[in-house]
């Protein structure tokens, strides 16, 4: 069984920092990209940030500049550093992998619990 632990959510003000981590533990034969999705109230979910498991990454737009994705392979871990957070910034953070849990299985997509991010004017 494969499990991601979030953890780093909270509240900040404008232009403060926060940094989201995410754990993938259990059976996980090979990890593929890991990622954030980000959804605030009424809004449809969207894709912050994505690393491949060759440390290949993207963003949106939004974020650019003041985000940076990073993995740790080793530790089955990424991590979200969000500088010059903004108020339009919160939202619920949910980490997303692509696992493959055993070497006879497919690879299958995994979300965390979500994290809170809120930002203050």
């Amino acid at each position: 069984q494969v499990q991601l632990v979030e953890s780093g959510g909270g509240l900040v003000q404008a232009g403060g920092s926060l940094r989201l981590s995410c754990a993938a533990s259990g059976s996980t034969f090979s990890i593929n990209s890991m990622g954030w999705y980000r959804q605030a109230p009424g809004k449809q979910r969207e894709l912050v940030a994505a690393i491949t498991s060759g440390g290949s990454t993207n963003y949106l737009d939004s974020v650019k500049g003041r985000f940076t994705i990073s993995r740790d392979n080793a530790k089955n871990t990424v991590y979200l550093q969000m500088n010059g957070l903004k108020p339009e910034d919160t939202a619920v953070y949910s980490c997303n992998a692509r696992i493959r849990p055993t070497e006879w299985d497919t690879v299958r997509n995994y979300w965390g619990q979500g994290t809170q991010v809120t930002v203050s004017s």
